[in-house]
């Protein structure tokens, strides 16, 4: 049966010459994996950058409850980028986000509100100007509540970690800000609390592992 969802591109690997295999993170039906023909061929039908990780799409898919692969009818994007692809500190930050929501983003319960708010996240990111130094930070701690650990308080967030009291306040800050918001704080104010949301993350979901993208982010907000 065909159906009409929002999606966000997961992550992709190739399946042959010209076929990949793509995940899709749909409003929907949650996580679903597609095979796509002919997209990496010379006369392909449709376009690989459709399919880059993160990029956000309208789609008609075909659906069939418990079948580990599917198809797309349809596909076009949702919102072109402006300059996530083009500027450095937010395709870095983009590519560490995309490593931390593959790691954690398993249960399809829930699925529009986690889809929308990922659309919404990552169209407001590619049009902010200001303040993008603080977009993970801030997108870590919302995302949270849609994997149901989100602190609600500050001594939740810690978990016992000592932090100074400079930090406690920016903290405190994060817990309930926006994207929009000006926070206020030093690089290395930035990459200690950076450290300890990674700490927090993975102390909540199951197999969370080393993150590659970690160290490039953190040498990025020096």
């Amino acid at each position: 049966m065909l159906h009409k969802t929002h999606g966000v591109v997961f992550r992709f690997t190739n399946y042959s010459e010209s076929s990949i295999i793509v995940t899709i993170f749909t409003e929907v039906f949650g996580l679903q994996t597609y095979m796509v023909n002919g997209v990496r061929g010379k006369s392909r039908k449709s376009n690989i950058a459709l399919y880059q990780p993160m990029t956000l799409l309208d789609l008609v898919v075909y659906h069939r409850e418990n079948a580990s692969i599917l198809r797309i009818k349809e596909i076009k994007c949702l919102h072109p980028y402006q300059s996530i692809t083009s500027d450095f500190r937010k395709s870095t930050i983009v590519l560490f986000l995309n490593e931390v929501i593959n790691k954690t983003v398993k249960d399809q319960s829930h699925a529009q509100d986690l889809c929308e708010f990922l659309i919404q996240s990552f169209t407001y990111f590619d049009l902010q100007q200001t303040n993008v130094e603080n977009f993970h930070l801030i997108f870590l701690v919302r995302l949270s509540q849609h994997l149901g650990f989100r602190p609600s308080e500050l001594a939740e967030l810690l978990e016992g970690n000592f932090v100074l009291e400079d930090e406690e306040v920016v903290l405190s800050k994060l817990l309930t800000s926006n994207y929009s918001d000006p926070i206020q704080m030093t690089n290395l104010q930035r990459r200690n609390i950076l450290d300890l949301l990674i700490r927090f993350y993975a102390t909540h979901s199951e197999n969370f592992g080393e993150l590659k993208s970690l160290s490039v982010v953190r040498e990025l907000i020096q």
